[in-house]
């Protein structure tokens, strides 16, 4: 008997809240018991081996079964519902990346539900047919430039189905389709060459807006019919894993042209098409073909493999040079940033003690375990496939705290309003309903985040009936007392059983009544005159407040900062949907005070814009 590997991450909110202590059971087909586990502080099990079939049955195409065994995994926790997932392939040699999203009970829950998942065999394992239909030359004027979509939107069943919609990362999404089209054990360039065709199919979709300009809410299907395989909630293998890391924005396209081209697939034996032979990939990479060389075999010869660096949502774009030990500069004060604020919710990556903006060992030291933590070569470099990871979690971990303290600034309280709600309704009772959801998207994978404008239009609802599904309700779109009492006890529900994260290292949103000061923790780098000169004070009036005898300070020391104007104020990251003046309504404050704070000349706001949000 072969062995191959599987480990297991129990992590919610996008990665940004690490589950510890959640029991996973690894059984066999019968249900036999096979190993018992316990998630770490980093919410990850140990890597453990299993018995499967020799690699080589996965590598011929002349084999008529299954060439892996199959597990089943039953993740139990106190305070979430049972996950069961079964019919999970284990490769020879292949180490299987299984998430674990759990699901919070709510209130008055006397027992944790059970969600089944179902993984199965991959596309290329199936003989269903193949219909796929797209633009290989799209209008260049359907969009003006190629953007990887961060997340991508993916509708679970058939176009026009009721099913459901997920949201998930792009390099996410890529890792999960190729582990679910095709085997992982296949020569590095075959796994190549269809993983360039997936992230290219994915790009064409959206690109020419396929989907939505026929008026659906989503970028793409699941269904191999029409689009590629995506199996929610399934394993992710380390060889695909490693190469989506690295290639996740570049695409295929015809020389001279922007678009990306329509790479349809299919398996090539039992399923033939007019585009790539997933098994004829397998061949020509036997016989020392490039992943471009087996492309053009398939699609036309002048087509070439290109970037993009315009990725949605992502709060600061890659430099475009790798940062090593030795570099310096606002880029590395960036990370090191990031990876500070990532440490409070993952204690395992140590503490940065280099000066702020050198990369040093300790900087090093801080890569590697974040690099191990979340399956990234651990080779202690922020290239492009940390920066991005890195980056996306930093923006998570902030998304929660800033939504933490949004709560306590609308007053959720525990009584629902009485007031209905539907399409067309304005107001503060349609900003509470849009928190609620907004915080339940962090941890329900189903339900999109609606835009906090207290407009109730066509995004809001939307997300109200994706929740209304969710719960069993009737999916209206009305907020009644059922949903406005189904949605408080969810919200109830994560506020209870998820563990929240850590305060922010950044100075606090502002000094409480009566006090004339803010906090503010000390990092590696700091000076008492660089924090003097980041909130417009003095050395002295620093060392009087806090009764300081010399200029010393250490690492993770909370000072207290004097106020003075412009300030006090906190930093805000702008997200999809804000405007200055939901801004001021949500903050307390006004929209003039927010342009002077910032010096702005004009209400245009940018998504990743970071705001000083003046706090009195």
């Amino acid at each position: 008997m072969a062995i191959g590997y599987l480990i297991m991450q129990a992590r919610t909110a996008h990665d940004a809240v690490p589950l510890s202590g959640i029991q996973v059971r690894i059984l066999d087909d019968r249900g036999n018991p096979i190993y018992t586990l316990t998630t770490d502080e980093s919410g990850e099990t140990l890597k453990v081996p299993l018995e499967t079939l020799d690699k080589s049955f996965s590598q011929s195409q002349y084999f008529s079964g299954l060439p892996y065994l199959s597990y089943n995994v039953l993740a139990q926790g106190a305070g979430f519902n049972t996950l069961y997932i079964t019919q999970i392939p284990i490769y020879d040699g292949e180490t299987a990346i299984l998430p674990l999203e759990l699901v919070p009970m709510q209130p008055m829950q006397r027992r944790p539900e059970e969600t089944k998942l179902f993984i199965g065999k991959p596309a290329v394992a199936m003989q269903e047919t193949r219909s796929q239909e797209g633009e290989t030359e799209p209008d260049e004027r359907v969009l003006r430039q190629v953007v990887i979509p961060n997340p991508i939107t993916v509708h679970l069943g058939a176009p026009g189905s009721s099913a459901t919609n997920v949201q998930v990362s792009f390099p996410d999404y890529v890792k999960n389709v190729a582990s679910s089209e095709i085997y992982p054990t296949w020569p590095t360039n075959a796994l190549r060459a269809n993983i360039y065709a997936i992230i290219t199919f994915a790009l064409n979709r959206v690109y020419t807006e396929w989907y939505r300009s026929r008026g659906y809410n989503y970028d793409i299907t699941n269904s191999t019919a029409y689009d590629q395989y995506y199996v929610h909630g399934r394993p992710i293998y380390e060889s695909i894993s490693r190469i989506v890391d690295e290639i996740f924005n570049e695409y295929v396209r015809r020389q001279g042209q922007n678009a990306p081209y329509f790479t349809s697939f299919c398996n090539g034996t039992t399923v033939t098409c007019q585009g790539m032979s997933q098994w004829g990939t397998v061949t020509l990479a036997e016989r020392g073909l490039s992943p471009l060389e087996i492309l053009r075999s398939y699609y036309p010869k002048d087509i070439e493999i290109v970037s993009t660096d315009v990725i949605t949502n992502v709060v600061t774009s890659y430099p475009g040079t790798a940062l090593r030990v030795g570099s310096t500069g606002l880029n590395v004060e960036t990370i090191q940033k990031w990876l500070g604020r990532v440490r409070r919710n993952y204690p395992a990556i140590p503490v940065i003690t280099d000066e702020t903006g050198t990369f040093g060992d300790s900087t090093k030291e801080a890569v590697i375990k974040f690099q191990r933590i979340f399956g990234l070569a651990p080779d202690g470099v922020v290239g492009k496939s940390t920066w991005f990871k890195l980056s996306s979690l930093y923006t998570a971990v902030t998304r929660l705290a800033e939504l933490d303290s949004e709560g306590d600034t609308l007053g959720i309280g525990t009584v629902p309003p009485s007031v209905v709600l539907r399409q067309g309704s304005r107001g503060q009772d349609v900003i509470t309903l849009q928190y609620l959801l907004d915080v339940i998207s962090e941890y329900y994978s189903g339900i999109p985040a609606p835009a906090q404008d207290g407009i109730f239009g066509s995004g809001t609802q939307q997300s109200v009936i994706a929740f209304q599904r969710a719960m069993r309700l009737t999916p209206d779109g009305i907020v009644g007392p059922a949903t406005w009492k189904k949605l408080y006890e969810t919200y109830r529900g994560i506020g209870q059983n998820v563990p929240m994260p850590g305060p922010s290292p950044e100075p606090s949103p502002g000094p409480g009544p009566g006090t004339d000061y803010q906090e503010y923790v000390v990092r590696a780098g700091d000076s008492l005159w660089l924090i003097a000169q980041k909130f417009h004070t003095t050395v002295d009036a620093i060392k009087k407040l806090n009764g300081l005898t010399s200029d010393l300070i250490n690492v993770g020391q909370v000072l207290k900062i004097p106020s003075s104007q412009p300030g006090p104020y906190f930093e805000y990251t702008v997200r999809s949907g804000d405007t200055l003046w939901l801004l001021s309504r949500r903050y307390d404050t006004t929209v003039e005070a927010i342009k002077s704070l910032n010096g702005l000349t004009s209400d245009m706001l940018n998504i990743g814009q970071v705001l000083k949000i003046p706090t009195r």
